[in-house]
């Protein structure tokens, strides 16, 4: 932690945040009014998951299983689960009120399945778990289907071998109880993934709530204390210590 920070590619950080910032200046401007959940004002999350996967790639890993709400849903899909931007743009093309049932984000519920290629030439398997509008609710699926990947490839690696990645919300990581739920059972040896990265997109507003109305602690993550459970703070506007964050996270998994 205190040695000095290790070098990052600025340059790759840099287009992947302009790719992320433009996909939503696309999708505002040719559909004005459409019910949109942004990645803006967090665009950091799409070049920290590049961090993640590309340390899982070194340390072995073949596959990640993602789950997380509506919050740059589109976003990820495009750049980290690599669906082609078209069939995700679709979504907002069909005017038939029926197949949405007047609900209009029915398209940042569906999951996406792709392979992200690391810097390296590596490929892992990205599975982006579907996810209805009671947010947190996939987190249980995803550990599930982390642990069903990992007990069908069987041997010591399996754990390194498929790598969960959970994002929150703020106010949801510290209001929702299924997630504490799913926290607890961690270390229970039917049930545990050998560690879920998670990160919270901490926007300090949970619909219309503020934090001094969510949540008694001080820090929305605080309830992952009672496990022994690293927790780093990062600036989403100093991408750099973003990703260094990032890789430190991933190698932590990795050897612990």
């Amino acid at each position: 932690m205190e040695s000095p920070a290790p070098a990052v590619d600025q340059q790759r950080i840099l287009e992947r945040l302009i790719r992320a910032d433009l996909f939503e200046q696309v999708l505002q401007a040719r559909y004005l009014g459409a019910k949109r959940f942004s990645l803006e004002g967090v665009t950091s999350l799409i070049p920290l998951l590049d961090s993640l996967l590309e340390v899982a790639g070194e340390t072995g890993a073949r596959e990640s299983v993602i789950a997380m709400s509506h919050r740059g849903r589109l976003n990820v899909m495009v750049h980290t689960a690599c669906k082609p931007a078209h069939q995700v743009v679709s979504g907002f093309e069909d005017v038939d009120p029926r197949s949405v049932l007047g609900a209009g984000d029915v398209k940042y519920h569906v999951g996406a399945t792709g392979v992200y290629e690391t810097a390296s030439g590596k490929e892992i398997g990205v599975h982006l778990v579907s996810n209805p509008s009671h947010l947190e609710a996939v987190d249980p699926v995803a550990m599930g289907r982390a642990r069903a990947k990992q007990t069908r490839l069987g041997g010591q690696d399996a754990k390194t071998a498929v790598v969960p990645i959970v994002m929150h919300g703020d106010a949801a990581f510290a209001g929702q109880g299924i997630w504490a739920e799913t926290l607890n059972l961690a270390d229970l040896k039917a049930y545990s993934v050998g560690g879920t990265i998670h990160i919270i997109v901490n926007n300090l507003i949970g619909f219309t709530t503020r934090p001094v109305q969510t949540q008694s602690s001080r820090y929305a993550s605080d309830i992952a204390k009672r496990q022994s459970v690293p927790v780093f703070h990062v600036n989403a506007e100093d991408p750099n210590a973003v990703v260094r964050v990032g890789r430190i996270a991933a190698e932590y998994r990795a050897t612990f």
